[in-house]
């Protein structure tokens, strides 16, 4: 093959009618210079280069086809799957040359995978002018190419009809000749509809059913929340807008609907319905001053109980004018007053179908216990308000403004937290089921060291004193019945500037005559001038007030046990109470 070059394969010599590998008849021109090719030979077969010489043919249309899968053979090919070289045809006037008439055409290699089938491509007409080999003259020329179904291998090329002018077909790449499928790429076009082409995998992992269901449902929940998003910012916006103009139409706001008037017995309502038509306001008007307090019906025939700085003013020709709860009027007139106890009766003229108050008993009460408070504070009638129980017994002194003492009220009171206020005064402290358990006296105000009546102008710090009702009973009745309150008495003067603890025995009376008065409970119990007195019953008592707190908490004829301190020694004492006329 040493003269390879020189040497054209004439058209369809050697075609084999099934595409198997036959080597064609050679000839050379005689007589004239053998044409050179425009270039070397391409050892892939390519076209439009894939043969020497100036009649190469264009590129024909090419087609793509499945490839079979690796290590498969198609049928008909051999393992090696390289077709037969299509043979060229020799140019116009060339003469066949005789020695290399039996010389086979040379196969050039081509880049096919192992067990590829590519059907043979048939060559080109020889141009015109050319005269033909008698040799090959009979030779029949080889069957169009039949492409094959895609993804199927050809089985063989069936041989043409007699006197076709096409040369004999040569195997793609890919192909041995000996049978075999069409050449993908030999009739391929770009612009043709491949419909019978099968989708082809690109390699990526097909979803799952549970796959498909999640992204459903990553899907479904993104759109939610777009949608939700989408609504919050237009009812926003809208809700803004309705806000800032008023809505869309008139307004009307939303009410609860009428209930029963009813209350529980034992809330304040129910306390204050109940106890508000027995609580009455006292206007009190005199030459020289007047003021108002607040008052309760102690029984039907008009008396009421109120404190006596309360009606002090009135003096003894003054107007007293009381308004109930219903808002009727009615004049009233003094019973009895003591200031010892700040405690006052007054009786109405005129009036019938008064509910009198029900009272309670003050040794009942334990701290802590709830309480109501009603009055009229600043002259607002009825007000109504509420605390606890916040101390017993507490040791307090009101009034003093005579300079002689002569006014000022001992009252072992009860400590409450509900606001009292001026105008409060002479009203009720009730339980909690609505009884009368305190008369409410005095207030310790913030700018003042001690307790005062509430007949002055300052309000409410949540300390309020009320005279227990169980003494206030026991005076009530005494002024209604005689005129005047009982007080009951030692008969001793105290030291009221002793500063140490207790409650020192004065010196000598208040008249000058003796400190221990002669035949009194404290002289017969053995009581002498400068002893201290440190208990009461065992209670400890700090000061002269206290002592005298703590005495007029009894009734005269009760027994005292007292605790001495004399010369450095500690004794007890008991005695009886005596009596004495309240002023």
């Amino acid at each position: 093959m040493g003269a390879g070059a020189d040497v054209v394969p004439e058209a369809g010599a050697g075609a084999d009618p099934r595409g198997a590998d036959v080597g064609g008849v050679l000839t050379v021109a005689s007589g004239a210079e053998r044409p050179k090719p425009l270039h070397d030979p391409d050892p892939y077969s390519t076209p439009p280069y894939g043969e020497p010489g100036p009649w190469a043919p264009a590129p024909p249309v090419q087609h793509p086809a499945a490839t079979p899968a690796h290590g498969t053979v198609a049928a008909g090919l051999p393992a090696s799957g390289v077709a037969a070289v299509p043979s060229q045809a020799p140019p116009a006037g060339a003469v066949p040359d005789p020695a290399l008439a039996d010389a086979p055409p040379p196969v050039l290699p081509a880049r096919h995978p192992a067990g590829s089938a590519v059907a043979a491509v048939p060559s080109q007409a020889p141009p015109p002018g050319a005269v033909p080999d008698p040799a090959l003259a009979e030779a029949p020329p080889p069957a169009p190419p039949t492409a094959p179904v895609h993804g199927a291998t050809a089985a063989a090329v069936a041989p043409a009809p007699a006197g076709s002018p096409q040369a004999p077909v040569p195997p793609g790449p890919g192909g041995d000749g000996q049978g075999g499928g069409t050449d993908p790429w030999g009739r391929y076009d770009p612009w043709a509809v491949s419909a019978a082409a099968p989708l082809q995998h690109n390699g990526a992992a097909a979803p799952t059913r549970e796959q498909r269901r999640k992204r459903a449902g990553k899907a479904i929940a993104g759109g939610a929340l777009l949608i939700a998003l989408v609504s919050g910012g237009i009812g926003g916006a809208l809700g803004t807008y309705l806000e800032r103009n008023g809505g869309v139409g008139t307004v009307e706001l939303p009410q609860a609907g009428k209930e029963a008037a009813e209350r529980a017995p034992d809330s304040v309502a129910g306390i204050a319905a109940r106890a508000l038509p027995s609580v009455v306001t006292l206007h009190v008007s005199g030459s020289d001053s007047a003021g108002t307090g607040t008052g309760f019906v102690l029984d039907d025939r008009g008396h009421i109980l109120t404190n006596d700085h309360v009606v002090e003013p009135a003096g003894s020709g003054g107007d007293i004018t009381v308004t109930f709860n219903s808002g009727d009027t009615a004049e009233a007139t003094v019973v009895g007053r003591d200031s010892g106890y700040d405690l006052a009766v007054v009786k109405v003229k005129g009036v019938s179908g008064l509910t009198p108050l029900p009272l309670g008993n003050s040794d009942n009460v334990r701290v802590g216990d709830p309480v109501v408070a009603i009055g009229a504070p600043f002259d607002l009638a009825g007000t109504v308000t509420s605390g606890i129980i916040s101390a017993k017994e507490r040791p307090i002194t009101a009034g003093g403004e005579e300079g002689d003492g002569s006014d000022v009220s001992y009252v072992d009171a009860l400590q409450t937290d509900a606001p009292i206020n001026p105008g409060n005064s002479g009203g009720p402290l009730l339980d909690a089921r609505g009884r009368a358990i305190g008369i409410n006296s005095a207030i310790r105000s913030a700018d003042s060291g001690g307790a005062e009546s509430d007949g002055g102008q300052s309000g409410s710090i949540g300390l309020g004193f009320a005279i227990p009702i169980n003494q206030g009973k026991r005076v009530a009745e005494e002024l209604i019945n005689t005129g005047k309150a009982t007080h009951p008495v030692i008969g001793i003067t105290l030291d009221m500037n002793y500063s140490g603890d207790g409650a020192r025995v004065g010196a000598k009376g208040s008249d000058g005559g003796p400190a221990v008065t002669t035949g009194g409970p404290g002289a017969e119990a053995g009581i002498r001038p400068g002893d201290v007195i440190t208990a009461v019953d065992g209670q400890r008592v700090h000061s002269g007030e206290e002592l005298i707190v703590k005495t007029r908490a009894h009734r005269p004829g009760d027994r005292l046990e007292l605790t001495l301190e004399r010369d450095g020694k500690e004794t007890k004492v008991s005695l009886v109470l005596g009596s004495s006329d309240g002023g």
